[in-house]
C-alpha cells in the first residue's frame, strides 16, 4: 500500500459501541479480571510475568482448565502489565500493585476504554510474530538457550508480513468491490501477499509458500481473535493431518466449491478490528477517511473530500452532512462549492447533483438561482427536468455541448476507462453527427483532454480518429493557436 493518497473511507460504529465490544473481548477481559485480583501476595519475575507458582491460581480465577490454562492466564497478566491495568510496585521485591488504567475501563470515556485496548491490542500483535513454542525448543541449544540463528525468524521481517497481511485485510474490508463484512478465505489472503499481481499460472515453488504462509496465518489469527480484532474460522485440522502426512495441503488445487473454500480457514474484521487497524495504519502515516469525518465541514470540503469515494460510501457521507443543515441552506452551499474551472470541479459538479438528488424538491429554489450560471445553468437545468418541476427553459446549443463535456470530464475523473463511460462515448458519437466538429469548440478547460480520451475508448477506429482530431484542435485553441 501506498501512503501517498487516501485509502477508501470507513464506516465505523459508534465509540460506544466499539467500548462495549472492546470490554468483552476474551483477552482484555481476562487481563482486567487478573487486574482486580491481584493483591499484596502476587508477585511476578524480573519480566513482569506471574511466577510460576501463582499462574495455576491465576488460571482458576480465570476459569481456565485443561494443559493450555497456565499459558493463557500468563498471556492474559502480560495484557495487564503492558496496559497498565496493572503496575509493578517493586522490582527488587517482585510486588504489584493496580494500575491507573484499570480505573479507565469502568470509569473512562469510551475513548479511554479504546485506548487501552488499543495497547492491549499492540502486545498481542507482537507476540504474534514471535515463532511458536515448537519452533523455539527445536532451537534451543544443548544449555538451554535460544539461538536465534537457528530459527531463520527476522523479527522485523515478521512483523511487516503481518502489517501487511492485516493491510490487505483492511483494503478488502473496506473496499467497495470487496466482500465487505464477509469473510475472506485464508489462502487468498495469503496469496495477496507471496503471488506477484502479474503472475499468470503459479509455480509449484510460490503455492509451497503460499502454503507455508497460510499455517503462519493460522496461528497467528488464532492468537489475534481472542483481543477482538477478528472472527477467525481457523483452518480444518483434517488438512493439517494430511499436510503432515505429505499428502496435498489444498493451498494450491483448482476451483473448489465455497463449502471446501472455508476448510482452509476464513477470517473478518470485526468492527472493533476496523476500529484498531486504521488508528494503526493513520501512526504509521496513511490517510484512513472514515465516513462522518466531513459532516461538520463546508460543502467545498464535502464535495472535494467525496471525490475518490466509492458510491456507498460517498452517499452515506453526504445523507450525514446534509442531516445537520436546513435543506434550502444546504443546496445553495452545495451550488456555490460546485463552481471553479480547475481540473476537479466537473467531479465536484457531479457529487453536486448527486447530493443535490438527496436534498429532493427543497432544492428546486436554489436551483432556479442559477439556471443562468454558466457552470451551473446545465446542472441547474437537467436536475429541474428529471424532477419535473414546470417552466424549466431550454438550454442553449452551447451549453449543451458544455454540460457534455463537463459530464464527461466527471466520469473520467471518477471511473477512469471503465465500461459504462466507453458506452456513454458509443452512444454519444453515435446520436449526433458533427459532435466532434463542434465539441473542440467548447471553452471549458476540459474540453481537450475529454476528447482525447474519446479518442482512447472509442472502438471504431474512424471516430476515434476523429475524436483525436478534434481533441488536437481544441488543444491548439486553448493555446492561443
Amino acid at each position: 500500500m501506498s501512503d501517498s493518497s487516501p485509502l477508501p473511507p470507513v464506516r465505523l460504529t459508534s465509540a460506544a459501541e466499539l467500548a462495549r465490544d472492546a470490554l468483552s473481548a476474551p483477552l482484555l477481559a481476562r487481563a482486567a479480571r487478573l487486574a482486580r485480583w491481584a493483591g499484596p501476595d502476587t508477585r511476578v519475575d524480573a519480566g513482569g510475568g506471574l511466577v510460576e507458582e501463582q499462574l495455576p491460581a491465576a488460571a482458576e480465577v480465570l476459569g481456565l482448565t485443561g494443559e493450555d490454562a497456565a499459558a493463557y492466564a500468563g498471556e492474559a497478566w502480560r495484557v495487564a502489565v503492558d496496559t497498565g491495568l496493572v503496575e509493578i510496585a517493586d522490582e527488587e521485591a517482585g510486588t504489584v500493585a493496580a494500575g491507573e488504567e484499570l480505573a479507565q475501563l469502568t470509569g473512562g470515556s469510551p475513548h479511554d476504554v479504546l485506548a487501552v485496548w488499543q495497547t492491549a491490542l499492540e502486545t498481542v500483535l507482537a507476540d504474534a510474530s514471535v515463532p511458536d513454542l515448537d519452533d523455539l525448543v527445536e532451537a534451543m541449544d544443548e544449555g538451554g538457550e535460544v539461538d536465534l540463528s537457528r530459527l531463520d525468524w527476522d523479527p522485523e521481517a515478521e512483523a511487516e508480513f503481518l502489517d501487511g497481511v492485516l493491510g490487505n485485510l483492511y483494503l478488502l474490508t473496506v473496499n467497495e468491490d470487496g466482500p465487505g463484512e464477509g469473510p475472506v478465505p485464508l489462502p487468498a489472503l495469503a496469496a495477496s501477499m507471496i503471488v506477484p499481481g502479474d503472475m499468470g499460472e503459479p509455480t509449484n515453488d510460490v503455492l509451497e509458500q503460499v502454503s507455508d504462509a497460510m499455517m503462519r496465518l493460522d496461528d497467528q489469527f488464532r492468537l489475534l481473535e481472542p483481543i477482538g480484532l477478528v472472527e477467525y474460522q481457523p483452518v480444518d485440522e483434517a488438512l493439517m493431518a494430511e499436510a503432515d502426512d505429505g499428502g496435498d495441503d489444498g493451498a494450491g488445487s483448482g476451483a473448489v466449491d465455497e463449502t471446501d473454500v472455508t476448510r482452509y480457514g476464513m477470517v473478518r474484521l470485526t468492527p472493533l478490528g476496523l476500529y484498531g487497524l486504521r488508528a494503526r495504519l493513520m501512526e504509521a502515516g496513511f490517510q484512513v477517511p472514515a465516513v462522518g469525518e466531513l459532516a461538520d465541514k463546508g460543502a467545498d470540503a464535502l464535495l472535494d473530500g467525496t471525490a475518490a469515494y466509492g458510491p456507498t460510501a460517498a452517499r452515506a457521507e453526504t445523507e450525514q452532512w446534509l442531516a445537520r443543515r436546513e435543506p434550502l441552506a444546504a443546496a445553495r452551499e452545495l451550488l456555490a462549492a460546485a463552481r471553479g474551472g480547475d481540473s476537479g470541479a466537473p467531479l465536484r459538479r457531479l457529487r453536486c447533483q448527486q447530493a443535490l438528488s438527496l436534498v429532493g424538491l427543497p432544492a428546486q429554489e436554489a436551483l432556479r438561482e442559477v439556471l443562468d450560471d454558466p457552470e451551473l445553468g446545465g446542472l441547474a437545468r437537467v436536475w429541474l427536468t428529471e424532477h419535473g418541476a414546470p417552466d424549466v427553459p431550454a438550454p442553449s446549443q452551447d451549453l449543451v455541448f458544455w454540460l457534455t463535456i463537463d459530464t464527461l470530464a466527471a466520469q473520467l475523473a471518477a471511473e477512469g476507462n471503465s465500461e459504462e463511460l466507453q458506452a456513454l462515448v458509443e452512444g454519444l458519437a453515435a446520436q449526433h453527427d458533427g459532435f466532434f466538429a463542434a465539441a473542440w469548440r467548447v471553452e471549458h478547460p476540459a474540453t481537450a483532454d475529454v476528447l482525447e480520451a474519446m479518442g482512447r475508448l472509442h472502438p471504431d477506429k474512424k471516430v476515434a480518429k476523429e475524436a483525436r482530431k478534434a481533441a488536437f484542435k481544441a488543444r491548439s485553441l486553448s493555446n492561443g493557436g
